[in-house]
Formats: structure tokens, C-alpha cells, sequence
């Protein structure tokens, strides 16, 4: 929470002054100039607009003044102490992912997990090390091995050192797809080995999927992209519960 506190305490001073002019108000360009995320403006009293902000993995609410000269980012409280920025967070986290995430998913650097013929595609950011991804893996072998799903699992290194390399190894390798398998095959004893030499590329790979993870407010691995029933852009963070997973899988488990 300090990193959060220090950036409320940081953005709260933003003016016109320190942004740059352009379609958005000045000093919502400086968030973004910040390494902020500026998502859906909402109606908020007092002449206040409202927008849910991204930022380091936090989603928070920030608030434009009526002469859009300043920006207050962090909770609006009412007379009564009421949380007025709350329903818009959990609004924003039950709301649909943007479909402009899933053309950003497609065009990572990924491990295909099942038939590409299969009808149903799914997007997981994965570690190596995480145990939850393995977990996952597993649970989800009735609906891949039966040619239903596709699991595309976006490589990352996020929670140990060798978490990078693994990835990277597990990405250069001469079939991606039979390296991620065995891997998993052989969690319990630590997994794949990093290769001594890595090829830039797939370092690099790791690190933009890395960054990538950061850009689509994702905190925490698994985290599952798939499409509803609806056709709309969900994500469950986190290993998905039993009732989750078939909405993700697209169907109740194969016999």
C-alpha cells in the first residue's frame, strides 16, 4: 500500500500546468505522462467527472474539477461518510474487458495449449513457478485433450528469479507446446531447466509480455482471458473456481 499511498500523494497535486494539451484535459494527460491508464469518465456530484484509472496493477478513481484545471485521484466520501467511488470499482471490475485487449493478447508471444482447430480460444498469463498456472494446467486437461479449447498461455516472469529465463527457455524451444507439457509433467521437481544461452529474442519476449500483464491491469498469475456467452471479453484473476472454470471452458467438462 505505500507505493499506493505515495502515488495519491503524488497525483493529487496535478494541474493544466504539468500536462500536455490535447483530447484529453491536461491534467488527465499528466496521469497518463505517469505511467496512468485513463479508462471510462462517470457523472459525479459537484460538478466533479469522474474516471476509473489503471495504474501499477491498482484500478482507482480520479475526479476532474468543473474547470478542468485539476485532478483529485482517490476516494469521494458524501456528508455521511458514504464511499462514492466504490460501486464505480466494482462496476468496473464486473464490466467487460475492452475488445481491443484481445488483439493485444493475440499478437504476445504465447504457448498454444490444444488443437488450433479447436473451437473455443482462451488467453492465460502464465509463470513458470506459479503453482495456481499449474493447477490450472491441470484442471483444464479434459476440455483441451478433448480438441474443445485452446489455451494460449502468455509466458511471463513475475514471482521468482528464474522465472524469466524458464519462460524464455520454454518459448525458444523447438516445439513450444511438447516443452510447456513436460514442464508441467515435471512441476513438482522444479520444472524446466533455463538454458545456459538464451536467445535475446525470446528474453525479450518475456519482458514484453511482462509489461504487457502491467498495461491490462493484470496483478497475478493465472489470469484468464475468454469470451462470454455474449461474446464479450472476461477475465477471471486468479485460479478460476469450479464454477468459473465452466464459463471459461465454454461448457460443462467432456465425459
Amino acid at each position: 500500500m505505500r507505493t499506493l499511498t505515495l502515488l495519491v500523494t503524488a497525483l493529487l497535486a496535478i494541474t493544466a500546468t504539468h500536462g500536455i494539451a490535447g483530447e484529453i484535459p491536461e491534467p488527465l494527460a499528466a496521469l497518463e505522462e505517469r505511467g496512468a491508464t485513463i479508462g471510462e469518465s462517470f457523472e459525479a456530484p459537484s460538478g466533479l467527472t469522474g474516471y476509473t484509472v489503471a495504474f501499477q496493477g491498482q484500478t482507482l478513481t480520479a475526479y476532474l474539477t468543473e474547470t478542468g484545471e485539476h485532478v483529485l485521484v482517490g476516494t469521494l466520501l458524501d456528508a455521511e461518510g458514504n464511499n462514492l467511488s466504490q460501486p464505480v470499482l466494482e462496476a468496473a471490475a464486473n464490466a467487460p474487458r475492452p475488445e481491443s485487449e484481445w488483439q493485444q493478447l493475440a499478437d504476445s508471444d504465447w504457448i498454444a495449449d490444444g488443437d488450433d482447430s479447436a473451437e473455443r480460444v482462451i488467453y492465460s498469463f502464465t509463470d513458470p513457478n506459479c503453482p495456481f498456472c499449474h493447477r490450472f494446467y491441470e484442471t483444464s486437461r479434459d476440455w483441451v485433450e478433448a480438441g474443445q479449447v485452446q489455451i494460449r498461455h502468455v509466458m511471463v516472469g513475475v514471482l521468482r528469479d528464474d522465472s524469466l529465463p524458464k519462460s524464455a527457455t520454454l518459448l525458444a524451444a523447438d516445439d513450444p507446446g511438447a516443452a510447456l507439457a513436460e514442464h508441467e509433467a515435471n512441476f513438482a521437481e522444479g520444472g524446466v531447466t533455463p538454458a545456459d544461452r538464451l536467445p535475446a529474442e525470446a528474453q525479450q519476449a518475456v519482458l514484453d509480455n511482462n509489461r504487457l500483464m502491467g498495461a491490462l491491469d493484470v496483478q497475478g498469475t493465472p489470469s484468464v482471458f475468454y469470451r462470454d456467452t455474449e461474446g464479450d471479453l472476461r477475465l477471471v484473476r486468479g485460479l478460476p473456481e469450479d464454477g468459473e472454470l465452466e464459463a471459461v471452458m465454454g461448457g460443462p467438462r467432456p465425459d
